[in-house]
């Protein structure tokens, strides 16, 4: 089966996007909506950025705006591709309107990490050697320091402290946060932020990518941003 990937940058797209390829489902195509901000479906700022993920997940790239993407995936069913690879875990809203959309043109959809447990997603992310930084915070428990922030084991379990403790989803699933992958173990490559700035507003923040390259995995350096900058 022919499939694409709809790549928000983040770590649930991006191991959805795995998942399913492991699985046998030939995902050559990566599609990234550029949402309107505060999109309730789409990730904001640094969706544009998601065109180097793309080049970890060895994939070609496309990006559209959120009101065509209908239009679009009619367009790429015509071109072979049958099923559509998404990472929501547990939000009914955007699972609901991608399964009324695909069901409307004739693709299948494809959810691996549906109702799979936060514990379990954060455990794969950390196995599968999937680097991600965080890009966005808007719930209580998490803050200015927090964006930039490598998801390691160390920081997985301060999410796990934070969700206990104010009853977030541990995956941010709610909007609580969003994240940018920025390594894979089994990619040659990774992503290098050379430039970035973080801006706060009331409860929330978001970090904003403004220069990005892919690089050779021989350096190893993580990518994370430092929390006092």
């Amino acid at each position: 089966m022919k499939g694409l990937s709809l790549l928000s940058g983040g770590k649930d797209s991006f191991l959805s996007t795995v998942i399913a390829m492991e699985q046998g489902i030939d995902v050559d195509l990566s599609l990234t909506v550029i949402p309107e901000e505060f999109s309730m479906m789409y990730h904001y700022p640094n969706a544009s950025w998601a065109k180097l993920v793309a080049v970890i997940l060895n994939t070609g790239w496309r990006s559209i705006q959120e009101a065509d993407l209908e239009n679009s995936l009619l367009s790429l069913k015509e071109e072979g591709y049958t099923v559509l690879v998404i990472g929501a875990a547990a939000s009914d809203y955007q699972k609901t309107r991608m399964e009324y959309l695909c069901s409307k043109i004739g693709m299948l959809l494809y959810a691996p990490l549906w109702r799979v447990s936060p514990i379990s997603i954060l455990s794969e992310i950390l196995l599968r050697g999937i680097g991600a930084i965080m890009v966005s915070v808007s719930a209580e428990g998490l803050d200015y320091t927090d964006l930039g922030m490598r998801m390691d084991p160390e920081f997985t379990g301060h999410l796990i402290n934070v969700s206990e403790k104010y009853g977030i989803n541990p995956v941010g699933e709610g909007g609580e946060f969003e994240t940018f992958v920025t390594e894979f173990s089994g990619s040659e490559y990774r992503i290098e932020i050379t430039r970035s700035a973080k801006e706060w507003s009331g409860s929330y923040g978001y970090l904003k990518i403004l220069d990005a390259r892919v690089v050779p995995r021989s350096d190893k350096a993580d990518g994370s941003i430092s929390r006092k900058s």
